[in-house]
């Protein structure tokens, strides 16, 4: 019967990829808007992440869009969430893209997919694979022949598999985005931009609408508009929107106006407050853009969570939180918010809502404290978290080099002269990237992070072990500084000398995590730790055990962290990314109902990188039942400005 299944479904793929009649999506020059099925369309979109949602709740999200008077949705394809080793590609399970966009058809969402290959997107390295930085003088998103070559092997992978979702076809997808605010990039290379725009075209046909997005200036569009791609600008709320529309115009005269990112809130950054946009500021500007018979994207209208490592960073480095709520319509766990209230209204002005119930917010569930113990510190089963053994050089390699592209690499070398007394270990080259755990002989000695702690002091005789534990908090994603590469990118010193000799460990922490080497070791009975400033990087594993009797458990749940200081945690083996309560403003994750099972207890995983709270207080987290991604302790008194990107457009 499979043998069967098989031919069928390529030969519906087939059969779909063909021109449906009496569909078809384009653009009327002469009447300035875009034409659905031979009529005059305007389109009301959001944006949805399909890789910043579980599955589990793809089609509860969708719902509410719609229910908004929502038209369309808007994603983007991160590349590297499909593409994670050169040449292998996954596009299971919570990747599989082809049911998200079914799921949006069988939802009555028409879809706007932003395929890259490049898409910002506070995602790592904007979406692009880490593998390409394997050949160091790589440059990104230009004619280079390496790029070119990886991008066209890509693309020749991606496209097929969208080509049946064109509208045309019987499909959601009514347009598709090359590139990404290209204009705000260095390079103004038109050679790239011609090369995507044949691959696009070679792959998807010559019907369906191909755009750009930049920023709403002459300056941006200059390089980021092309001929052959319609282009659309993006911008915020509160601004003069003729005036922006006007900055379209001078690069298309005809054709309807599009502002394809209306942003509803703002990106955050660890160590600065949560950005908040009123809901009346939206509500207005939004009122304005669809008065003047505008389309618009509503970006974001649901942001979701970075898990795992790939949240994105900015310049001067900035990495960013593992929740990207951003302030949106539906909370980052699609709760029902005042500002999505407010923007159905104003939407309702101008079209007719959709009959029916709103789907309710998701209840939450506070399962309480959950105790913890100390299960090992990385030093002590670093053979079983690096099973290959280390990578042998003179001088630091990178992540890349090794073939580490996500998480965390230790560095070992040892002491070539006795630091009796506190000796400065430096990294002159700002060459921490990102942060950098540091012990001797397993006696923590401090920090070293990228822009911020260059030189620490350290002690230890002569030929003991020193381990620097390297994380990498996330690549740059916007501005030309994306070819970020991680680990020790440059030498350390110790007083004058420079470090050679290392042994480098590539950590597979998911890979241990998954195989429950933790709950295989023999928890002994530990001496009390002495309180101290800093620990070496500890796992500390716990169970929950979800309480019968009631209803409809599990939910989803926040975990907190009260007197943690930085790490990750895994619930079940799924990596629900970073906690950092020291610097904020984010003091909990977000545990959504699919990562937790009631019929067993769920195993948890905390690495712990500089100090947990066992020492001193209880050794325990929290599952709570309301968000705290807005905390204000320990804020640096630098505040980057909403809307603007200009701060990083200097280092372009």
């Amino acid at each position: 019967m499979l043998r069967l299944l098989l031919p069928l479904a390529a030969l519906a793929a087939l059969l779909r990829a063909a021109n449906v009649p009496g569909r078809s999506f384009g653009i009327d020059y002469d009447s300035n808007c875009f034409v659905k099925d031979g009529k005059p369309f305007r389109y009301i979109s959001g944006s949805i992440h399909y890789s910043r949602v579980p599955s589990y709740y793809w089609k509860d999200r969708l719902l509410k869009m719609k229910m908004a008077g929502l038209d369309a949705i808007q994603t983007y394809v991160p590349w590297n969430y499909h593409e994670p080793q050169m040449g292998t590609y996954d596009f299971f399970g919570g990747k599989d893209l082809e049911y998200f966009l079914q799921l949006a058809n069988d939802t009555g969402l028409l879809v706007i997919l932003r395929a890259g290959p490049y898409i910002c997107a506070e995602w790592d390295m904007g979406g692009l694979p880490a593998w390409l930085l394997e050949k160091k003088s790589i440059v990104l998103r230009s004619s280079d022949s390496d790029y070119l070559e990886a991008v066209e092997r890509w693309m020749g992978v991606l496209l097929p598999k969208m080509r049946p979702y064109l509208y045309q076809n019987g499909g959601p997808i009514i347009m598709v985005q090359v590139e990404n605010e290209y204009g705000s990039y260095f390079a103004c290379d038109y050679n790239y931009l011609r090369f995507l725009l044949k691959l696009f075209r070679m792959h998807l046909g010559d019907e369906v609408v191909l755009f750009t997005t930049d920023g709403a200036s002459q300056f941006h569009l200059k390089c980021g508009a092309l001929q052959g791609l319609y282009a659309t600008v993006d911008f915020a709320p509160g601004g003069n929107v003729t005036a922006a529309f006007l900055a379209q115009r001078s690069s298309e005269p005809k054709g309807p106006l599009v502002n394809s990112e209306f942003y509803t809130g703002w990106l955050d950054h660890w160590g600065h407050r949560h950005s908040v946009v009123p809901a009346q500021t939206i509500a207005k500007t939004l009122n304005e853009i669809l008065a003047c018979g505008a389309n618009v994207n509503l970006y974001m209208f649901i942001g979701g969570t970075n898990f795992a490592y790939w949240n994105g960073a900015n310049m001067p480095y900035m990495p960013q939180p593992t929740s990207y709520d951003y302030d949106a319509p539906l909370s980052e766990a699609g709760d029902l918010t005042e500002k999505y209230f407010a923007l159905r209204k104003v939407i309702g002005m101008y079209k007719q809502l959709p009959e029916g119930l709103i789907p309710p917010t998701t209840p939450k569930f506070a399962y309480g404290k959950v105790r913890l113990q100390k299960a090992s510190t990385v030093l002590e089963v670093l053979d079983g978290l690096s099973p290959s053994g280390p990578v042998r050089s003179t001088y630091p390699l990178t992540f890349v080099e090794i073939k580490q592209y996500f998480g965390y690499v230790l560095y070992r070398t040892t002491l070539p002269k006795n630091c009796l007394e506190p000796t400065p270990l430096s990294s002159p080259l700002n060459g921490v990237h990102d942060r950098a755990y540091v012990s001797v002989n397993g006696v923590p000695q401090g920090v070293l992070e990228r822009d911020k702690s260059l030189q620490i002091n350290i002690t230890g005789q002569a030929g003991a072990n020193l381990d620097i534990l390297v994380e990498n908090m996330g690549r740059v994603n916007f501005g030309r500084y994306n070819n970020d590469f991680k680990g020790l990118v440059s030498n350390l010193t110790l007083a004058q000398d420079i470090l050679v000799g290392w042994e480098i460990y590539p950590l597979d922490i998911d890979g241990a995590v998954n195989s429950d080497i933790f709950y295989l070791l023999d928890h002994l009975e530990r001496s009390a730790v002495e309180a101290l400033s800093y620990e070496v990087p500890t796992f500390y594993t716990g169970t929950l055990s979800i309480p019968g009797g009631i209803p409809d458990l599990p939910q989803d749940t926040y975990v907190n962290f009260p007197g943690w200081t930085k790490g990750q945690i895994w619930i079940n083996g799924f990596n629900l990314g970073r906690y950092w309560p020291a610097r904020g403003p984010q003091l909990t994750l977000y545990v959504p109902r699919n990562v937790l099972v009631a019929s067993a207890p769920n195993n948890i995983t905390v690495l712990e990188l500089e100090r947990s709270p066992c020492s001193t207080q209880a050794c325990e987290i929290e599952f709570v039942d309301e968000p705290n991604i807005n905390a204000t302790l320990k804020h640096e008194t630098y505040k980057p400005p909403l809307f603007i990107r200009e701060l990083w457009m200097r280092l372009l």
